[in-house]
């Protein structure tokens, strides 16, 4: 397939200028679908601790398509290698029907409801009714058989489009490509330590969903994360109670490829600084909390871990942020967790799922703790609706200029690459710099 001409009108060498047809072009986003999320990529499907016991499955999405996330059984021999965790399209491979209209259950198997072809969680097609046709009988009484597949009819070759799974921490994730490579080498060795220190040797418990859709370009949510100077400019509760803004001690962080990153900040006491408050409408000096619970942050001995960039010394973040490309956020916001999963529904729309969860050995207090922080996130958090604001803004700003004109992200300069300081947007450059050479644009 030839790119459309659209593809080639990325006119500088840097990708510190984003055209605006890279958010608005139906064309360019089928090419995404395809290049990205169906491509040589891992996505995020869900938490193994959503899906306890054999035969429990969740839909999720991976792109446009949606999948079935499910726990299949394990044979004994195969319990130390094998985490039971499948994946598998939701559409038959008879008729196409989206056969699974659950969000959510328990089962022995699969079974579509037009034409009852049957599949094990593992998605291998176990039997359709008349496979050997019907006996009758011919006008003279001799036997015969009515109907039926024909004789070199494969079950094993019949089955739903089974993806390859990954499990890391609990964390599942999927591809539909062969060629992709090991979850391992595709995260990296700069951001897996990020993820060790939140999940390694920690089972998860399940506290909660949030789910909204967004009307604006997938990759918008993916900047916005990658984004570390707007928090402390557009929320509120950012800058002022000193959870993430420009006076912290911060770093950003990526993988060799500039696609995936890991935002990295300690909180401070919040409070007037007019090295970064003075003139910002966003800081209100005089916020107080009716109640001081919602900021009861207590810190967790799992967040001091041994510095990946400078061995032996320590940090102790408070707030980490990975975005893994192109469809998971991880967030650790003091106590609050949660994954934040990214489905397009098309050029200029998507699903934005928050899956909360905390460690199975919490207390009752830290679980609370935890709920309560959350508040500041989801649809309607106190932080986290000025977000999905102004992304439907940013597309509504797309549309009304057309195709001509482009974003501007060069703050600390238009080059690629990580920092010490969240005054940057490097890691945002640094992203289209890897999707223009996926896209070949």
């Amino acid at each position: 397939m030839n790119a459309p001409e659209t593809l080639s009108r990325w006119t500088r060498p840097e990708s510190s200028r984003v055209p605006f047809w890279a958010y608005t072009d139906a064309q360019l986003y089928r090419q995404e679908l395809d290049k990205i999320f169906y491509g040589p990529h891992w996505s995020y499907v869900g938490l193994e601790v959503e899906i306890p016991n054999i035969g429990d499955y969740r839909l999720t999405s991976i792109g446009e398509r949606q999948v079935i996330m499910v726990r299949d059984r394990v044979a004994p021999k195969d319990r130390g290698t094998d985490p039971g965790i499948r994946v598998v399209e939701n559409r038959c491979a008879h008729r196409g029907v989206r056969f699974c209209q659950q969000p959510h259950g328990n089962a022995r198997s699969f079974v579509c409801p037009y034409h009852q072809w049957t599949y094990k969680l593992n998605g291998e097609l176990a039997g359709l009714p008349f496979k050997d046709g019907v006996k009758a009988a011919e006008a003279d009484g001799s036997p015969c058989v009515q109907g039926g597949m024909p004789a070199d009819f494969d079950l094993k070759a019949n089955g739903l489009t089974r993806l390859r799974v990954a499990v890391l921490h609990g964390l599942v994730f999927a591809t539909f490509s062969d060629e992709a490579e090991p979850l391992a080498d595709y995260l990296g060795p700069n951001i897996l330590p990020w993820l060790d220190r939140i999940f390694k040797g920690r089972p998860l418990t399940l506290l909660g969903y949030n789910r909204q859709r967004i009307p604006g370009n997938w990759k918008l949510m993916m900047e916005n994360i990658k984004d570390p100077y707007h928090p402390g400019l557009l929320h509120t509760w950012f800058v002022t109670f000193g959870l993430w803004r420009a006076d912290q001690k911060s770093r950003m962080v990526m993988d060799g490829h500039g696609r995936h990153a890991v935002m990295v900040s300690r909180r401070n006491d919040g409070g007037e600084n007019k090295t970064v408050t003075e003139g910002v409408t966003s800081f209100k000096a005089n916020m107080v909390l009716n109640d001081a619970r919602l900021l009861d942050v207590v810190p967790e001995p799992w967040w001091k871990v041994p510095d990946p960039s400078n061995p032996g010394t320590e940090i102790m973040p408070t707030v980490t942020m990975i975005t893994l490309f192109p469809s998971l956020i991880i967030q650790q916001q003091v106590n609050s967790l949660s994954t934040r999963h990214i489905v397009p529904r098309g050029e200029g729309e998507f699903d934005f799922v928050w899956t909360h969860f905390g460690f199975a050995d919490d207390t009752p207090e830290m679980t609370q703790r935890r709920l309560r922080q959350a508040n500041l996130f989801g649809p309607a958090g106190f932080v986290s609706a000025d977000d999905g604001e102004v992304i439907e803004f940013s597309q509504d700003g797309f549309r009304q200029w057309g195709e001509d004109g482009n974003t501007l992200c060069e703050l600390g300069g238009t080059g690629t690459g990580g920092s010490e300081h969240m005054v940057t947007e490097t890691l945002i450059r640094s992203m289209y710099a890897y999707w223009r050479k996926v896209m070949g644009v």
